[in-house]
């Protein structure tokens, strides 16, 4: 897999280089590194958006403060979304505001749109599932949000044009997904199929794959309703299986030892996978472009996995 390099010459000091280059050099993990989402809004606000797109936009910020707010003290995560290819000025006059609830937990997974002509509405919108016309067909979000990151913008637009010729009715431009340093990120709802490094020659086929019931493991992060341990475990258990089925391996049981080691079981027809994973600091990186202090972030290492058949 390749990436096309950025521009680095607008850095800040000599050697600086984007945040997705540097996590291709250092070859960071794409396995585990899906943000939490068990339930996301979907918020489409049009033109330009700031740092945060609910509070620098054309969504009045108190509005947009306390729809933040109402979401996540909902524990649903609130995310902006646009079509692909209107900017600024050229964008349309927004006279209504279209949304969409979608559960990602599994077993639960569903996808709800509605639409309110004042965005006032959208603070007495029920979140418990029950407003908004049920869809079978995906949302497919690819992180273009330039203003909090340049990689995402810079990465994801040529993913985001790809993918509206292909799929234009489910693509969408989105705000901040977390992982900048992964750029070009994406992912596919209602089953929160978190992608990262994701090629634009390469995008439509993992569309495709999910369509079929099926992930694509050279770019895929984790799924969003599970811990980043179990999606490690997943990752660990596919590559030893070559099982790329969505619904493979359900997380059954997840406990850490006083060691630090990680076991994680997994069930896979009439057996149980056992993975054993070390949990460790990565040495202090830059995670995105804009960061100023070195962190580290969480990574798993394999150490055991085993099959046993389940107890009946």
């Amino acid at each position: 897999m390749s990436a096309t390099a950025l521009p680095s010459t607008s850095g800040p000091v000599d050697g600086w280089e984007p945040c997705s280059d540097r996590s291709l050099e250092r070859g960071d993990p794409l396995a585990g590194t899906g943000g939490f989402g068990a339930r996301w809004l979907l918020v489409e606000i049009d033109g330009a958006w700031g740092t945060h797109a609910f509070f620098q936009s054309r969504l009045d910020p108190e509005i947009g403060h306390a729809l933040v707010r109402r979401a996540e003290s909902a524990g649903i995560r609130p995310v902006a979304i646009r079509r692909f290819g209107r900017r600024g000025d050229e964008r349309r006059s927004q006279s209504t505001w279209r949304w969409a609830l979608a559960d990602a937990r599994p077993g639960r997974e569903s996808l709800r749109w509605g639409v309110v002509d004042d965005p006032s509405r959208l603070l007495d919108l029920p979140l418990d599932g029950s407003a908004g016309t049920p869809t079978d067909q995906p949302v497919v979000l690819v992180c273009t949000h330039a203003r909090h990151d340049q990689c995402c913008a810079v990465r994801g637009r040529p993913v985001a044009q790809t993918l509206s010729r292909a799929f234009t009715d489910e693509t969408w431009e989105s705000s901040h997904l977390g992982g900048d340093r992964f750029a070009a990120t994406m992912i596919l709802l209602p089953h929160g199929l978190y992608y990262g490094r994701v090629p634009a020659s390469d995008a439509a086929t993992i569309v495709d794959r999910y369509r079929n019931g099926e992930i694509v493991p050279d770019f895929f992060r984790g799924r969003s309703s599970l811990t980043n341990v179990v999606q490690a475990a997943q990752s660990f258990a596919r590559a030893d299986t070559g099982d790329r089925r969505i619904e493979a391996f359900p997380p059954l049981h997840e406990e850490r030892a006083a060691d630090g080691r990680w076991r994680v079981d997994l069930g896979h027809g009439a057996d149980v996978v056992a993975v054993t994973m070390r949990e460790q600091a990565s040495e202090p990186l830059l995670s995105t472009c804009g960061a100023t202090r070195p962190a580290s972030v969480r990574e798993f290492t394999l150490e055991t996995l085993t099959r046993r058949t389940a107890a009946v």
